[in-house]
């Protein structure tokens, strides 16, 4: 990581030093910004493909930001971090399948591709064929991968705090611990095998979406085997035709609603890669689900509050309820609470009227970021724990979105998420059954509601 801060630097000064021989300096705007120039973001995308975990997971996260703040051509080239990163030589790959599934693992293949189909953060997947013709993908992790994510979260800290001028309100330490504590779960592979059986339990009967069956006799701590997911990346969809489009943009915002307030189990990684659009039966499938977790429903109650409240613009109600869920103490200035309440306004914003919101055209990202500088200098405390990783995901959402520019009745959709959310049946059997919030019944949406508190 040290070699690619000097790298980097020196490339920024290459490059500034022939813009100004060539006579084109020029100020600079928010797109190109003087350490991602084409040829040091080819720089970056080689060295986080090497270093895989934390910093390539970080890498991902940076290469989904949106045009106002990566130029198309840099899009283009970061966008190879969501794909694939550096693979591991053939002989490895094996000894890992030996020692996690046996010397006699490949007999029960009828096939195994030696050269995997994708590199990503913690592993590789490689297409195979059982004996009975059935295409399976397994996902092998890369030997010590485990063992790096702490001291990779430990370097960037270090570097963080070594930051001049970084403003308080970031937080960064809090955030950064989040993310090891996610990634070192992912890299247990039994827990994202029961992961992948609860999603396919939860979505067995939905018409558009499919999980993968887990196969578990290749399947072990460091070696996942499930069936081989059909389709295209989603970023390739944004060709297709407009209500195509509509229609992948709404199922994932449902998707997401119900996660998050039916399910109360979300699959927090906004990597689109995840996502694979077959357009013979108009179907997504979901891959991967290493990042994983639940939501108590003490948090769900005020957050679905927060999102009401700016979907109907009451400014009072989301300060009231965004110091229950612990994003405001209550001693923050008037200046910073107008602000947070602006953030979530704009957040809020595909929600406000009854009429398509259009992902496309819309500028929610960039009047967000306008507010940040300021809400980071004046902020009291870090944000609530679970809302690192739901924030990540509802930001790819968004994002995906607008690649795709669809145009979504958001409102309409949450309107009945809400309703059923609080109907007095599915309260019942939440009390009655805690620990199982995923078996919650469906209830008619036509039926009256239970009032939310106030």
């Amino acid at each position: 990581m040290g070699g690619l801060a000097l790298e980097l630097g020196l490339g920024a000064l290459a490059e500034a030093a022939r813009t100004r021989l060539r006579g084109q300096e020029r100020p600079r705007g928010p797109g190109s910004p003087p350490l991602l120039s084409e040829a040091t973001a080819e720089r970056l995308v080689a060295a986080l493909s090497r270093a895989r975990g934390a910093a390539l997971k970080l890498g991902q996260f940076l290469s989904m930001a949106d045009s106002s703040v990566l130029t198309p051509q840099l899009q283009r080239i970061l966008a190879r971090l969501r794909q694939s990163a550096e693979p591991m030589p053939g002989w490895q790959s094996r000894a890992v399948l030996e020692a996690e599934l046996g010397p006699g693992w490949q007999e029960q293949l009828q096939e195994f591709q030696n050269v995997p189909v994708a590199a990503a953060s913690l592993g590789q997947v490689h297409r195979g064929r059982l004996r009975d013709g059935t295409e399976v993908a397994l996902k092998i992790q890369y030997p010590g991968v485990a063992r790096s994510i702490g001291s990779d979260i430990e370097n960037l800290l270090t570097l963080l705090s070594l930051s001049p001028g970084l403003p308080k309100g970031l937080f960064a330490g809090p955030s950064l611990r989040s993310l090891q504590r996610e990634l070192e779960l992912e890299c247990d592979y039994r827990r994202e095998a029961q992961s992948t059986q609860r999603f396919r339990s939860l979505l067995g009967s939905d018409p558009f979406f499919r999980v993968p069956r887990v196969l578990p006799q290749l399947s072990s701590r460091r070696v996942l085997c499930t069936e081989w997911g059909r389709g295209g990346a989603l970023e390739q969809c944004r060709e297709l035709p407009q209500e195509r489009r509509d229609q992948i943009c709404s199922e994932l915002l449902r998707l997401c609603l119900l996660e998050l307030f039916q399910f109360r189990f979300m699959q927090t990684d906004p990597n689109w890669a995840n996502f694979l659009y077959e357009p013979q039966s108009n179907t997504v499938t979901l891959l991967d689900f290493g990042a994983c977790r639940e939501f108590e429903r003490e948090f769900t109650d005020l957050y679905i509050e927060v999102i009401k409240a700016a979907a109907e613009r009451d400014e009072q109600k989301i300060l009231s309820k965004s110091q229950e869920l612990k994003f405001l103490t209550g001693f923050e200035s008037p200046a910073l609470q107008s602000l947070h309440v602006q953030a979530v306004l704009l957040l809020g914003e595909p929600f406000w009227g009854a009429q398509p919101f259009d992902f496309g055209a819309q500028g929610t990202a960039r009047g967000v970021r306008g507010l940040l500088p300021q809400m980071l200098r004046g902020r009291l405390v870090p944000p609530p724990e679970p809302s690192y990783a739901l924030h990540r995901k509802l930001g790819g959402l968004f994002l995906a979105c607008a690649h795709l520019r669809g145009r979504v009745r958001c409102r309409e959709l949450f309107q009945q998420v809400y309703e059923e959310y609080w109907h007095p049946k599915n309260r019942e059997s939440t009390l009655k059954n805690p620990e199982h919030p995923q078996d919650t019944p469906k209830t008619d949406l036509g039926s009256s509601v239970e009032t939310p508190p106030q």
